[in-house]
């Protein structure tokens, strides 16, 4: 077998089939963004096949539907691929954009083969559309590679560099020849070397949206581990890794943290009244009072039930408590809708600073919890602070 155009195509083209094959029944059996960014990548590698067929087979079509029908089938791959990969990075879809692009490829290419033939400067047209969409893909990926859990867009943004950089060469090479080539299928070691690196580009962008797939996946199972899937905010294991960071960056800087426990008072009393449906609703309530208290780097989180922990680096005690009755008094004066009717809520707040000297946030935690005893067995509706 002859290591020619033809040959090159027929390898790329099976490569692209079975790449597109194995994203799409890889991807069977769910539905989210990402997955159905896949699947359209899937369809795109289809599309990329049967060009590269067309051109493995060209004995069998006439030079103009080899064009028109080859280019149709590029364009559109190009053109889903940049919907596909912002699909699956959650980015808007730039549908637009990736559609104008493609039309306008296809009208420059059938004119410069119809109109007015001209072989390399449809080349030229041709290659400028297909640096357009490789640069909005890089944009999606841009500032990924800054990210330790996002590698994989470091590999995306190579694959198309390599692409453009392919497109450059090609174009400098097919302009400096003595004498100029008149198509893809002409035996010439430049079609040869260009068909057999833009074979290439498919696995690499295969393999890049599969390990960009699986980026997202461990991100998601890792913000699952750490989030409350009822209101939303970090849960145990969320506040104890963020505590140790928080703590490690007061160690540095000398500074306190401020720790306020928050209970929401008898709200057992709505759960047997309303129903825990209605319970849960009114707890997505109190987060979100919560959290418009809150300045920019504080934290909230779930430590169980209707009781909510609250971590104020860099303030001092009489800021805690600033805060603590802020949080407080938005919560009473707030009314809370409960099956048609409206619920007046309280809370019991329990405060306390965590030196930056302490080994942990432990103990913090433990005189917080015993301020918001106090305040229980003072009334409730209150804030306590500890006395050590």
């Amino acid at each position: 077998m002859h290591l020619n155009v033809e040959t090159l195509s027929l390898i790329n083209g099976g490569q692209a089939l079975v790449l597109a094959l194995m994203l799409w029944f890889g991807t069977h059996g769910g539905s989210n963004h990402a997955l159905n960014g896949l699947r359209l990548r899937a369809g795109a590698l289809l599309l990329e096949a049967c060009g590269d067929f067309m051109l493995a087979f060209d004995f069998k079509f006439s030079q103009l539907t080899l064009l028109l029908v080859g280019n149709t089938f590029n364009l559109t791959a190009q053109a889903l691929t940049i919907v596909a990969l912002r699909m699956v990075l959650g980015r808007q879809r730039r549908w637009r954009e990736a559609v104008l692009l493609g039309i306008a490829g296809w009208l420059g290419v059938t004119y410069l083969s119809t109109v007015d033939p001209n072989y390399l400067l449809r080349v030229l047209w041709g290659s400028i559309i297909l640096v357009c969409n490789a640069s909005l893909n890089i944009a999606a990926l841009w500032g990924g590679c800054r990210k330790r859990e996002t590698r994989a867009q470091c590999v995306l943004i190579w694959a198309y560099m390599l692409a453009i950089a392919l497109l450059a060469w090609r174009n400098i090479s097919l302009w400096t020849l003595p004498t100029p080539l008149q198509g893809i299928g002409s035996p010439s070691p430049i079609n040869v070397i260009y068909v057999f690196l833009l074979g290439m580009q498919p696995l690499l962008a295969s393999v890049g949206f599969l390990l960009l797939y699986n980026e997202i996946l461990q991100r998601e199972l890792y913000n699952l581990a750490r989030i409350d899937p009822l209101t939303g905010v970090t849960n145990r294991l969320g506040l104890l890794e963020a505590s140790e960071t928080l703590l490690a960056r007061a160690r540095s800087k000398r500074e306190s943290i401020g720790v306020l426990l928050i209970d929401a008072d008898h709200f057992k009393s709505i759960n047997d009244r309303f129903g825990h449906d209605h319970g849960d609703q009114v707890l997505l309530e109190l987060v979100a009072n919560i959290r418009r208290m809150l300045r920019t780097g504080d934290l909230v989180g779930r430590v169980g039930g209707e009781e909510f922990l609250v971590l104020s680096p860099s303030v001092q005690e009489a800021d805690l408590l600033a805060l603590a009755e802020r949080i407080r008094a938005a919560i009473e004066g707030s009314s809370f809708p409960v099956a048609g009717e409206t619920y007046a809520l309280t809370v019991s707040i329990g405060a306390a600073i965590a030196d930056a000297s302490e080994p942990d946030m432990m103990a913090a935690r433990r005189r917080a919890d015993t301020a918001l005893y106090e305040a229980k067995r003072a009334g409730r509706n209150c804030v306590m602070i500890s006395a050590s």
